[in-house]
């Protein structure tokens, strides 16, 4: 069967809004909820600095998505734009790489949701995962437009619970000595290391929005929207991260919120005066929506190398009637089942961060051959070296985070 026929094609019904929203969902999750606080004990005072810093390096990748993405608007980007520049197998295994690290997390991810319920409901832990990936499953199943406004609707109350804690803890932020402590540069060698070492940590909460590329075939004019809201969403992610960091270093009381196993919750229980519970009930509804996003990601991913030969076409059947990519969801929820309850998931998942910037680094590096090439679209020509910024940004994480897992 031709699946390319326009029957079988998916279903183009994301504007600017909805994916920006996408982008903030898999981008703000669960990290900020659980990594302020390691941040904070490192950096001290220069916490949104690195916050800064590191929203800087993804940045950097960010506009090397936006610029591949406005020329080869396809689901599976990141395999796309490595196939592209660097060949088919090349893109094959970064594809798979994207997939891999989707799926891991989600397994590791539903794993943990399923213990937190089994401690509210009794019902075993297996049976728990089982139930939430079998929904979330559907929910994926059912349209593109139905399961972004569902990860949307979580999206809104993370973001906005970021919000209220930056509006309540505006007051501290009139501290002048403590604001120029913020903005001032690191003094010594030790300090400077002390945010660098914060900076890679904080890099893996902006990791995400990546995962916009891959729904381009489901977007709106996307040559000209996907690049927009990339930015858009790095930016928003930038400037909340930057706020809720500052607020934290001006606590008073900042031990106890960099001794929380639930940072985000001290913080805000602190500027409120209110019961952090909720916050802690939300970074566990957060893992839902990053278990969701990461199932559409992960078959977008799968339907697109599908698309492009890169796996048997089979993955590449679009359903009729949903115009979504069924059997790549099907595979996808049956792989994280697998891992979920056969497979100890702890040092897999230490590797997802090594794989996520061979990619990133991968992208880069194609970008600039891609500009290379005489044939080029002229955007990609006019920003090719870019691509060699990118590269050395990305691949010097890589190196700082390998040392790091080693060390």
């Amino acid at each position: 069967m031709n699946i390319q026929t326009d029957t079988t094609r998916l279903r183009r019904a994301l504007g600017i809004p909805l994916l920006v929203f996408y982008g903030l969902g898999v981008t703000i999750g669960a990290g900020i909820f659980a990594l302020i606080g390691e941040i904070v004990r490192l950096a001290g005072d220069h916490a949104p600095q690195a916050f800064l810093l590191a929203g800087l390096i993804a940045g950097a990748t960010g506009w090397s998505y936006a610029l591949l993405v406005s020329v080869y608007p396809r689901a599976a980007g990141e395999a796309v734009f490595v196939k592209i520049g660097m060949g088919a197998m090349a893109g094959r295994i970064v594809g798979l790489g994207i997939t891999l690290t989707a799926i891991i997390s989600s397994a590791v991810v539903s794993i943990a949701f399923g213990g937190y319920l089994g401690t509210l409901l009794p019902i075993p832990q297996t049976v728990m995962v089982l139930g939430v990936l079998l929904v979330l499953s559907i929910v994926a199943w059912m349209g593109v437009k139905q399961s972004v406004i569902f990860a949307a609707v979580i999206t809104v109350l993370e973001v906005g619970s970021l919000i209220v804690i930056a509006l309540s803890g505006a007051p501290l932020l009139t501290d002048a000595p403590l604001l120029l402590k913020v903005v001032t540069p690191p003094s010594d060698a030790v300090a400077w290391a002390a945010v660098f070492s914060a900076t890679i940590i904080a890099f893996f909460a902006f990791i995400g929005f990546e995962d916009m590329v891959n729904m381009a075939e489901e977007t709106i004019d996307p040559k000209r929207v996907m690049p927009k809201a990339i930015i858009l969403t790095l930016l928003i992610t930038v400037v909340l991260y930057a706020l809720i960091s500052t607020i934290a270093v001006a606590l008073p009381d900042r031990e106890a919120l960099t001794s929380s196993s639930a940072p985000l919750a001290v913080l805000f229980e602190a500027v409120t005066g209110l019961s952090g519970k909720p916050i802690a009930v939300l970074a566990s509804i957060a893992m839902v929506n990053g278990i969701l996003i990461q199932i559409i990601m992960a078959s977008r991913v799968t339907y697109g190398m599908a698309r492009e030969g890169l796996i048997p076409s089979w993955f590449g059947k679009v359903g009729e009637q949903r115009r979504t990519p069924g059997r790549a969801i099907a595979l996808v929820t049956l792989l994280i089942v697998i891992l979920a309850l056969g497979f100890p998931l702890v040092h897999l998942a230490q590797a997802i961060s090594i794989v996520i910037l061979v990619v990133f680094t991968s992208v880069n590096l194609s970008l600039w051959i891609i500009g290379s090439r005489q044939e080029t679209a002229t955007v990609l020509k006019r920003w090719r070296y870019w691509g060699v910024v990118g590269v050395l940004m990305s691949s010097g994480l890589l190196i700082a985070e390998a040392w790091r897992m080693l060390t």
